[in-house]
């Protein structure tokens, strides 16, 4: 297999449906491979299985969190490279696997290619290439997010993999250091987009951004004490920048703080 495409999956069997149909038309099937995991799926997005049955699938009855379950999905990948997606987002690019192949051989360092992020809720994929900048850009940097990215399998399987003791919200971080570590570079290029299709309106009203802000608080604090060898300095910058930003601002963010 040239390209495995992986996704994670809680409770959004649209989404989802949406994104493995668009990939249908996309990729071609004899050279590359959709991987999908369900973790602990309450909405009926096993019904997927008969719809895609050219998706391997796999999953767990109870959620084991959506780090732990892309460490158990990219374990199975075959693929040269693997392609992360989020279940709610696509690639804007038609050739973006020849793409990816075409940039990690421009680029032999490199272990780990950013895609550009667009964000939004759009009425075609036309629409969300208006914000693509039509200039070419690139730059090394030291993480990615998850929803759109691609990684060499030999880069992967040389790290730990996603952490298990993270459950979600800054595993890409413990991957990046490790890539970074083994000699190996980040690249981010907008050649490649994915339309993250968020209305991000509506999750602030959710409260979707505090769950995020405990989340991304304690597996910072992790990501210190696992990767520093002098952690404490750089925990007490981080809980002062919360503090000072967040947790003074908001009543809920001062109790998720504390």
């Amino acid at each position: 297999m040239q390209a495995s495409i992986l996704i994670v999956s809680k409770d959004r069997k649209q989404e989802l449906e949406r994104t493995l149909l668009l990939l249908e038309t996309l990729i071609c099937l004899a050279e590359h491979e959709v991987l999908v995991f369900l973790d602990g799926c309450a909405d009926q997005s096993h019904l997927l299985k008969k719809i895609f049955p050219w998706v391997k699938w796999y999953d767990a009855q109870k959620s084991i969190g959506a780090s732990a379950a892309r460490n158990l999905l990219y374990a199975k990948a075959t693929g040269t490279f693997l392609i992360g997606l989020d279940d709610d987002a696509h690639p804007l690019n038609a050739d973006f696997i020849a793409l990816t192949k075409a940039i990690f051989e421009d680029y032999p360092t490199v272990g780990i290619l950013a895609f550009q992020e667009i964000k939004g809720i759009f009425n075609s994929d036309q629409e969300a290439l208006v914000y693509k900048k039509s200039v070419r850009e690139e730059y090394f940097t030291n993480d990615f997010i998850g929803c759109g990215f691609a990684i060499k399998k030999i880069v992967y399987d040389a790290t730990n993999g996603f952490p298990l003791w993270v459950d979600i919200y800054g595993e890409e971080s413990c991957v990046s250091i490790e890539v970074l570590s083994k000699g190996f570079d980040i690249l981010y290029t907008n050649r490649i987009a994915v339309n993250h299709r968020v209305d991000r309106i509506a999750r602030k009203m959710a409260g979707r951004n505090y769950f995020r802000f405990g989340k991304q608080l304690k597996n910072s604090t992790y990501y210190f004490l696992v990767y520093y060898p002098i952690p404490f300095a750089n925990i007490l910058k981080l809980y002062l920048h919360n503090f000072r930003k967040y947790a003074l601002s908001d009543y809920k963010y001062f109790l998720i703080f504390f």
